[in-house]
C-alpha cells in the first residue's frame, strides 16, 4: 500500500501553518516526519488521519483519491500526541477494544506491574503511553500512525518499543512524527524534515 499526501495547505486564523506539502509511505518501510514543536507535524498525523480539516489537501491510496475521512475506511489506527483512552476505562476494556491480546504484553513487558483490571487514571503517564502505544501498533489495520510514541518512555521499554515497530512494520504502513531523529535512525527507512511550513525528504 502506497499513502501520498499532496498540495496541503493549513491555516489558523488566517497564519500559514503548512504550504505545499507532499509526503509519501508505504507500507513494509518506517516513514518518519522530523519537526520542532509548532512545526506542524502533528496537524500532518492529523489531516492523515481525518480529524483536521486543512484549507486544502489530496490524499491518495495506491494512486485512488480518498476524500472521505481515512479513518472512516476503518484499516488506520492514530497515536495521538496525548493520552486518548477515558480516564475511567480499564486496561482490559481498551486491549479488548482495540482487539489485541493482555497476555502478549504482559510476555513482552513483564516488569508492568498493574493488572488489566485497573483503570487508566490509576497509571503514571509512562504506563498510559506504553498500553496506548502497544495497542494501536498491535491492533489489526494497514496503517498505523504514531505522534512522538516514545514520550516519556524509559530507555529499556523503548528498546522493545522499537522491536515491535519493527516487526509490525512487515506488514504495516508506519508513519511516525518526532521532534528529533533520536530512536528513529536504525528505525526509518524514509524521513521528511518539516520546516518553515514546508517539507524536504532527507533518505530514500
Amino acid at each position: 500500500m502506497i499513502l501520498e499526501l499532496d498540495n496541503v495547505e493549513l491555516y489558523f486564523k488566517s497564519k500559514p501553518i503548512l504550504n505545499s506539502i507532499y509526503l509519501r509511505a508505504e507500507s513494509g518501510h518506517v516513514t518518519t516526519i522530523i519537526g520542532r514543536n509548532g512545526s506542524g507535524k502533528s496537524s500532518l498525523l492529523k489531516i492523515i488521519f481525518g480529524d483536521l480539516k486543512p484549507k486544502y489537501k489530496l490524499l491518495r491510496l495506491d494512486s485512488k483519491v480518498i476524500l472521505n475521512p481515512l479513518f472512516t475506511l476503518g484499516n488506520v489506527k492514530y497515536l495521538p500526541e496525548h493520552a486518548f483512552c477515558p480516564d475511567s476505562m480499564k486496561l482490559e476494556m481498551a486491549f479488548k477494544k482495540f482487539q489485541v491480546k493482555w497476555d502478549e504484553f504482559k510476555n513482552l513487558f513483564p516488569d508492568f506491574k498493574p493488572g488489566a483490571s485497573v483503570k487508566f487514571k490509576t497509571l503514571s503517564t509512562g504506563e498510559q503511553r506504553l498500553i496506548e502505544a502497544f495497542i494501536i501498533l498491535k491492533s489489526p489495520g494497514d496503517i498505523c500512525l504514531l505522534d512522538e510514541p516514545f514520550k516519556s518512555l524509559s530507555p529499556l521499554v523503548i528498546e522493545q518499543v522499537k522491536k515491535i515497530i519493527l516487526l509490525e512494520k512487515q506488514s504495516k504502513l508506519i508513519l511516525t512524527a518526532d521532534h528529533t531523529l533520536d530512536h528513529w535512525e536504525e528505525l526509518t527507512d524514509v524521513y521528511y524534515e518539516l520546516k518553515e511550513r514546508g517539507i524536504k525528504r532527507l533518505r530514500a
